[in-house]
């Protein structure tokens, strides 16, 4: 019965301890949401700079599960390269040792029950608060708070065994430095991490057993590289049904962590030495008490210069790996041609909305090229009766309803994100993407329209007089100028002085609107004209001007959610445009 009492208090404790990371993670990416996508566009630079802001982001997030999760997110995205990926990867795996050394040194030095009730007064009153930020904060102090709670029951629900003899001696047997002892013990490390899918918790599990006795210098180092390989599942988990790019990712990050773990395992003694000759004192050297208080320090220090090595390592070769991943996961067709998918990819650790925000903006960029690009064609095609006007009417209808695929999956996305969005910044900002969306697959039905015009005009051999064949040509480019002008600026705010830009380009089309409406009234009055051909003007005109008034609508949805939210000129101005 006390066996079975003190089971439950351990992984009471462990739950505990896991709930507070899961908090201090949600509490962190809320407020640091912007910091980081700020960081995500240096990733593209070179190397080194990925793998410092895959570290960066860990040590912010406090989960090398969130990081990695994110990257193959962003991948399957289209927003970032397996290059950059397997930087961020190797970053992450080192920032994820800053949670063995916050055990290490606060876990077992200090009394953290007094750490973790200060931390929890001051999230109290802030929990309470009207500002969406200050509960943010709340929710990383009541985290971090929460954490240490779960590491101290942790650390008393495993009982102190150093110095009882008996137990040690059973014990002994997988606390025997052999091979086959050690790969036991990382393969217990690695399903442990899987079962409870976070690197930190079995990190802190690991240091607790080893600071009450339970495991010597050889068995917890080696949970600890099993720990290393168990991480990968969540990214692994994410990986299922998306993209072959975000596949890859995954399978960089699995093997990484793997080859690093084996090449330790052959030089596990070798390593165990270096790490033993850089942390203050002989561990080798100490038994009994002293060795279980010091142990904690050891183990994190192994744990960074696994890591760091293993980086080291893989540095100079990541295009190489990259293409070696490709190799290994070949590309193949994963949907039909000519459809629109945008997976959504979550996580255990990664709930927050801001990190999509980036990958949605991108996509109504592609929307928005979309377009600009079915306004371009139809132009082309207005006055040239040599067309195949089959072939491009089919072109039009495939990208209209490619455009009509986007807008219904990425509505539906954001729905989504409303519906866990906590803060009025998020809810108006996804509300102005909807509408942009909304309005830009309005557009490319008018596109499609205007083509079907063509082709009826074509067949019919209706031809337009020169003074409005040339006042049309014009109102199309005024029309095509203004989409390009919404389309380029939205990646970034728009101003006071562009909104106004944009309601002269409605000026101009409400003006050539009415001057070729009233030529067609004109030419129906004097009676010479022919109906079906005016007509048919008529419906070119009023498509024309809907366009401009989409464009209108997409300008001002951007405008007055800026107007209404501050924080969505930071949240635009880094956005894709430059990856």
């Amino acid at each position: 019965m006390k066996t079975i009492m003190m089971l439950f208090q351990i992984v009471g404790s462990l739950g505990l301890f896991l709930f507070g990371i899961k908090l201090l993670s949600e509490g962190l990416q809320k407020t640091a949401g912007d910091k980081m996508k700020a960081v995500l566009n240096l990733m593209t630079k070179n190397r080194f700079v990925s793998i410092l802001t895959g570290m960066l982001i860990t040590v912010i997030i406090q989960s090398s599960s969130a990081t990695t999760v994110m990257v193959v997110s962003f991948v399957n995205a289209g927003l970032m390269g397996l290059t950059q990926a397997i930087g961020v990867i190797l970053g992450a795996n080192i920032g994820t040792t800053f949670t063995g050394w916050l055990v290490a040194l606060l876990g077992f030095k200090v009394d953290i029950t007094v750490l973790a009730l200060i931390s929890i007064a001051f999230a109290g009153p802030l929990m309470f608060s009207k500002k969406a930020q200050h509960r943010d904060i709340a929710d990383v102090l009541l985290g971090f708070g929460i954490l240490f709670l779960g590491l101290n029951f942790m650390s008393h629900s495993i009982p102190d065994i150093t110095g009882n003899v008996d137990t040690l001696a059973f014990l002994s047997a997988i606390n025997n430095d052999t091979l086959w002892v050690n790969i036991l013990c990382i393969i217990i490390g690695t399903l442990i991490t899987m079962v409870v899918q976070s690197s930190s918790a079995a990190m802190a599990m690991t240091l607790t057993m080893a600071y009450n006795g339970w495991l010597g210098v050889s068995a917890a180092a080696a949970m600890i590289l099993g720990s290393n390989i168990g991480t990968t599942i969540t990214a692994y988990l994410a990986s299922i049904g998306t993209s072959t790019t975000a596949k890859r990712a995954a399978w960089a990050h699995i093997i990484f962590n793997v080859f690093g773990s084996l090449i330790s395992l052959i030089l596990f003694h070798p390593l165990l030495t270096f790490v033993n000759w850089i942390t203050p004192g002989n561990i080798f050297a100490l038994s009994g008490t002293a060795l279980s208080s010091q142990l904690p320090l050891f183990l994190a220090m192994f744990h960074t210069v696994f890591n760091v090595i293993n980086t080291i390592i893989f540095f100079p070769f990541v295009s190489q790996y990259a293409k070696l991943i490709k190799r290994l996961v070949p590309a193949k067709a994963e949907y039909d041609e000519g459809t629109y998918h945008f997976k959504y990819i979550g996580g255990i650790f990664i709930d927050s909305p801001e990190i999509y925000m980036l990958a949605i903006r991108d996509e109504i960029k592609k929307m928005a090229n979309l377009a600009c690009n079915m306004l371009t064609r139809y132009r082309g095609m207005f006055n040239n009766p040599n067309a195949n006007m089959e072939s491009d009417v089919q072109a039009m209808k495939k990208d209209e309803e490619y455009a009509d695929q986007m807008q219904e999956q990425l509505s539906d996305f954001c729905v989504h994100l409303l519906q866990d969005s906590q803060t009025p910044t998020n809810a108006s900002s996804l509300n102005c993407l909807i509408r942009v969306m909304d309005e830009l697959e309005s557009v490319t039905d008018s596109c499609f329209n205007l083509t079907m015009l063509s082709q009826r005009r074509f067949a019919q051999g209706w031809v337009f007089d020169e003074e409005t064949d040339k006042d049309l040509k014009t109102y199309q480019q005024i029309v095509q100028d203004f989409l390009d002008y919404v389309r380029d600026r939205m990646d970034k705010t728009l101003t006071k002085a562009e909104m106004q830009m944009a309601n002269e380009y409605e000026e101009q089309i409400n003006s050539y609107r009415n001057r070729l409406s009233q030529a067609v009234q004109e030419r129906l009055s004097g009676g010479k004209a022919d109906v079906r051909v005016e007509l048919l003007l008529l419906e070119k005109i009023r498509h024309l001007e809907h366009i401009g008034d989409y464009c209108t609508n997409i300008a001002e949805a951007y405008h007055q959610a800026v107007k209404h939210t501050p924080m969505l000129q930071k949240h635009t101005e880094m956005s894709v445009s430059n990856l």
